[in-house]
This record gives structure tokens, C-alpha cells and sequence, in this order.
């Protein structure tokens, strides 16, 4: 349904949709983001991009690239704001460590998911990750489609 926008929890800040169809998540994590007090004032008017961002392992460190987060009009004038910067991710070293085995597996990748509050906390979940072939793609479309089609019926059946 064109212009039909799907509702997302109050919490949340951006999602990366492209990630689900693209790839096969594995295993997620939650981690903080070491901002800039512009930055959650963008975050809080939703002013975010994750459709192209990707994250990096670099000198043991997690870092996301490729967000971007658009400065409000009112970003105080000895700033100078960088709306793509590389953002380090706050996580565990345990974490760190599982990211890093799976980032070095064949085909694997680390890709960020969405972006949500915590209380007063930007939290980002990022997940370990599969590429998906065209027909892998297809399946899944075709699953999703017979699921809508079967609570249709459901709900036909019992009106």
C-alpha cells in the first residue's frame, strides 16, 4: 500500500529497513554512541539517515560509518558540524570480541538496525549479518506476502 507509513515505537529514532531485506541477521547487540550535544538534539527531531551506514572494527575499536545526522539550523556558531563523522560505538570487550570473529568470517558483515532511546540514552542495535542472495530475497518476499495472506483469511473466517 503506497503512502501507507508502517508505525514504529514511540522509542524509537531511525531503522534501517534496507538491512532486513539485504541481509540474514545472526546475532544483535545493543550499544551506546559516543555523540555530540548537537547531535541528540538532531536525534530527538529524527533528523537521522541509517539507510547507508556500515560498521567498522579498527585498532579493537567499533566504529559506525556513514550515518548521518543532519544539524538543526540553530547549532550554536563555534561548532562546526560534521553531519557523516565516524561515531565510536560503545560496547564490551566480550562483544567486541564476538564482532570481530564474526566480521572475519566468510560473507559476514556488521550493519546497524535501528536507533532508539533508553531512557535518556541513545542505544544503537547492530547485528551480525548474512548477505542475501536474489533468490534468498525472493523467498522471503514470497513468505511475507502467504503470512499477510493467511491472517486475511483468519480474520475473514471468524467475521
Amino acid at each position: 500500500m503506497a503512502g501507507k507509513k508502517k508505525k514504529t515505537p514511540e522509542n524509537t529514532i531511525a531503522q534501517n529497513r534496507k538491512a532486513r531485506h539485504d541481509y540474514f541477521i545472526e546475532d544483535t547487540f545493543e550499544a551506546g554512541l559516543a555523540l555530540e550535544g548537537w547531535e541528540v538534539k538532531s536525534m530527538r527531531e529524527k533528523k537521522v539517515n541509517l539507510s547507508d551506514a556500515y560498521v567498522i572494527v579498527h585498532n579493537g575499536e567499533v566504529y559506525l560509518h556513514g550515518c548521518h545526522i543532519t544539524p538543526l539550523k540553530t547549532v550554536s556558531t563555534h561548532i562546526t558540524a560534521n553531519p557523516t563523522r565516524n561515531r565510536k560505538l560503545l560496547l564490551h570487550l566480550s562483544e567486541i570480541n564476538k564482532i570481530i570473529d564474526a566480521q572475519q568470517k566468510e560473507g559476514y558483515t556488521i550493519v546497524p538496525l535501528s536507533l532508539y532511546w533508553v531512557r535518556n540514552l541513545v542505544k544503537l542495535k547492530i547485528g551480525t549479518a548474512k548477505g542475501k542472495k536474489l533468490h534468498d530475497k525472493r523467498a522471503t518476499e514470497k513468505a511475507k506476502e502467504w503470512n499477510r495472506d493467511k491472517q486475511r483469511l483468519m480474520k475473514n473466517n471468524f467475521n
